[in-house]
C-alpha cells in the first residue's frame, strides 16, 4: 500500500495535473474556523489510485511542519478556497508527526497519523475499529478517514489545449511630412511712364506784319513745366499656394495561424462490473 503524490502518479498525463491543481493553496481550517495551514499536495495510492491524505502545509509562523489530513476528513469548500478539516482541533494538528516530504511513508508513521484522527473520532461518538495487523490492515478498516462522501466523489480533471487569438499593436513605420524653402528668380514686367518737354518752333505764315506790343522786348521772362515719371515699386508678398492635409486610414487583413493542441482524453481499464458513463 506505497502512497505517492498524485503529482508522481500523474505524470504520463498532460502536464501532470490533477485536483492538486484546483485546490492547491487552500487554506485549512479546523470546524472552530481555526487556521492550520495550507494545501501543499495529495498522496494517493500507488495500486489502486485512491485518495489517501491531503498534504496540509502549516507554515513557518504557526507549528514548522507539513502533516496529513485523511481524505475522509476533508470538507473541500471549491467556492470559498477552503478545506474543513472535520473533527480535528489544533491541538492535534500539534500532536500529528511531521510529514516533511518523507521518502516513503511506513505501516507505523500512518498509525501515528491514525491514532491522532481516531482519537478525534471516539470525541465524536464513533467506535475505533478492532483488529489492526500489519500484514492485513486495509485502508476500508477505517473508512471514517478515507472513505470520501459519495456526493464528492473522486474526480479527475481532463485537459484540452485551445488557441486564443489576441492582437498586439506595434510601430511598423513612420512617415514624416515637412517643408523646406526653395530660391528661384521670378521675373515681373511693368509699364511706366517718363514726361519729357517737347519745344516746337513755328513761323508765321501770314505776310502782313504784325504789330508787337509795348513790353515786347524783356529778358528774364521764363516759362516752366513740371516734368514727370513713373518709377516701378516691386515688393514680395507670401500667399498661399497649396493645402496638403495629412490622415491615416486603415486597412484590413485576416491572418491565419496554425498550431499543434494536446487533448486528453479518457482511458478506462475496468475489470469485473462495467463501468457506466453518466
Amino acid at each position: 500500500m506505497a502512497l505517492v503524490k498524485i503529482t508522481d502518479y500523474c505524470a504520463d498525463s498532460i502536464d501532470s495535473r490533477s485536483d492538486v491543481d484546483v485546490i492547491n493553496n487552500f487554506n485549512v481550517y479546523t470546524q472552530r474556523h481555526e487556521k492550520v495551514g495550507t494545501v501543499h499536495n495529495i498522496l494517493v495510492d500507488e495500486t489502486s489510485g485512491r485518495f489517501r491524505y491531503i498534504v496540509v502545509d502549516t507554515g513557518f509562523w504557526i507549528f514548522a511542519k507539513k502533516v496529513l489530513l485523511p481524505v475522509g476528513r476533508a470538507d473541500i469548500r471549491y467556492t470559498d478556497k477552503i478545506v474543513y478539516a472535520k473533527g480535528l482541533t489544533k491541538e492535534q494538528v500539534e500532536e500529528l508527526p511531521n510529514y516533511d516530504e518523507l521518502e516513503e511513508i511506513d505501516y507505523d508513521y500512518e498509525e501515528q497519523v491514525r491514532g491522532v484522527y481516531r482519537g478525534s473520532v471516539a470525541s465524536s461518538g464513533l467506535t475505533q475499529p478492532a483488529g489492526y495487523d500489519r500484514g492485513t490492515y486495509e485502508y476500508e478498516q477505517d473508512s471514517s478517514l478515507y472513505d470520501m462522501p459519495e456526493s464528492d466523489g473522486q474526480s479527475l480533471k481532463l485537459y484540452e489545449e485551445r488557441l486564443i487569438a489576441n492582437k498586439q499593436r506595434q510601430k511598423a513605420g513612420e512617415v514624416s511630412i515637412g517643408k523646406h524653402v526653395e530660391t528661384e528668380t521670378a521675373r515681373v514686367a511693368v509699364p511706366v511712364e517718363k514726361e519729357r518737354v517737347v519745344i516746337e518752333r513755328t513761323s508765321p505764315t501770314s505776310t502782313k506784319p504784325a504789330s508787337a506790343p509795348a513790353n515786347v522786348f524783356r529778358s528774364g521772362e521764363i516759362a516752366r513745366m513740371d516734368v514727370y515719371e513713373e518709377k516701378a515699386d516691386i515688393q514680395k508678398e507670401a500667399v498661399v499656394k497649396e493645402e496638403v492635409r495629412v490622415k491615416k486610414v486603415v486597412d484590413t487583413e485576416t491572418v491565419e495561424a496554425q498550431e499543434q493542441i494536446r487533448r486528453e482524453e479518457l482511458d478506462i481499464d475496468s475489470q469485473g462490473r462495467p463501468v457506466v458513463e453518466r
